[in-house]
């Protein structure tokens, strides 16, 4: 049998497959190292384009906080301007009434009667005044109380006023201001 010495075909074989393990190796490392790169590369720009957006949607939020600042203020001040106008229209609306109260209050005082003092608390007058006798005053309270505009009068007191005439007296007596009924529909017109 013949003698072959395979040795060296061996060492060739092994060092092919140690250069083939070794391309093999630098092959993957590249690949490895490429798709690394790419991978970060692709993350960065992901990270950028996310910063873009997060920057724009900062913009847009503080340009919209703007915006409700400004309808705020806008309410704001629609409130204050309605309330001016409803205080206006009441006013207004108001308006004839105090003096159809002086025109009645005026038809209501008898001859004989004067008025010192007139004053007005909410739907409350108080009156003071002088009168020739206590007739003039049972009168006035007559008259009021048979107007439209007032209800309600009540008598607090009667003195003797001798500064004014020998059977005067001095009055006081409050009576309830009121809107008739009539005059609440034509109000509504």
């Amino acid at each position: 049998m013949a003698r072959i010495n395979l040795l060296p075909w061996r060492d060739q074989y092994r060092q092919e497959k140690k250069q083939e393990f070794f391309t093999v190796l630098g092959g993957v490392f590249v690949i490895t190292a490429a798709v690394a790169y790419l991978w970060v590369t692709s993350v960065q720009n992901a990270i950028e384009h996310q910063n873009q957006r997060n920057a724009l949607l900062q913009r847009e939020i503080q340009q919209l906080e703007k915006q409700v600042a400004e309808i705020r203020e806008l309410r704001k001040r629609k409130t204050e301007l309605l309330d001016r106008m409803r205080i206006i229209q009441g006013l207004q609306g108001t308006r004839p009434v105090i003096v159809r109260y002086f025109d009645e209050m005026a038809r209501a005082i008898p001859d004989g009667v004067f008025l010192l003092e007139l004053k007005r608390e909410g739907d409350r007058i108080s009156l003071t005044g002088i009168a020739e006798s206590n007739n003039r005053v049972s009168s006035l309270m007559r008259n009021l109380d048979e107007s439209d505009w007032f209800t309600s009068p009540n008598l607090t007191s009667v003195e003797a006023a001798a500064d004014y005439g020998e059977l005067a007296n001095k009055f006081s007596m409050s009576v309830v201001s009121t809107v008739p009924e009539s005059h609440k529909a034509e109000g509504n017109k």
